[in-house]
């Protein structure tokens, strides 16, 4: 089966591109979209420009698509970015873990498409799907934070087996999501199992609002491992 992976170079939609190829499927392309909007519903905004990096360290073509970011406008610009690899692709693979919003819409659209809708993560639990990318040897860093627990040391930290741990408490003591699905917060995969490079962030900057912020990869480049 080929499929593409919808791709925001974050640890969800990576791990779900790793257990996609690791089935024996055949990821034909990383689909993007970048939203206009910071706040959007069903995308990742931060550092979206750098993931191209990241398909150039796996080796997968990656299409990437501008869209409003609204509602559901973005939803409509998803469409029409699936509907155009349509004739190349079986099915579409989301990170989807608990978000009904997302999986529902993703799936709604591949059904109108003809295509299957594959979501791997899917009721996996999320600090078990943390502990399980850090033991296959994923790098991921924290870009964005916006929930209750969080302060400006989170950003750029790399989520290893004592951040997990911390993660765990913050969630339990703020009762947020864990997997971060709900805006929590954002990652960035500087290398993974399926990497045949990796990412070495060269320049950042930390932009801190007081309860929320970000880091800005502002210059980064493929190196060998």
């Amino acid at each position: 089966m080929k499929v593409a992976v919808l791709f925001t170079g974050g640890k969800d939609s990576t791990y779900a591109t790793y257990l996609t190829l690791k089935k024996g499927l055949e990821v034909k392309y990383l689909l993007t979209m970048a939203p206009k909007n910071p706040y959007s519903w069903m995308f990742h905004s931060v550092n979206i420009n750098a993931t191209r990096h990241q398909a150039e360290a796996i080796g997968i073509k990656q299409i990437i698509r501008q869209t409003s970011g609204e509602k559901e406008d973005e939803l409509k610009d998803l469409k029409e970015a699936i509907e155009e690899l349509k004739p190349e692709i079986d099915g579409v693979v989301s990170g989807s873990i608990s978000s009904s919003y997302q999986k529902n819409r993703v799936d709604l659209i591949a059904k109108e498409l003809g295509l299957v809708s594959l979501s791997p993560l899917w009721g996996s639990d999320p600090i078990e799907l943390l502990r399980d990318m850090v033991k296959v040897g994923f790098n991921t860093i924290i870009t964005s934070v916006a929930a209750q627990g969080f302060d400006q040391s989170w950003l750029g930290r790399r989520i290893d087996e004592a951040a997990v741990e911390e993660l765990e408490k913050l969630c339990k003591k703020y009762r947020i999501n864990p997997s971060g699905e709900g805006g929590e917060y954002e990652s960035f995969v500087l290398d993974a199992p399926i990497f045949k490079k990796r990412i070495e962030v060269v320049a950042a900057e930390k932009v801190w609002g007081g309860t929320n912020g970000y880091l800005l990869i502002k210059q980064a480049r493929v190196v060998g491992k």
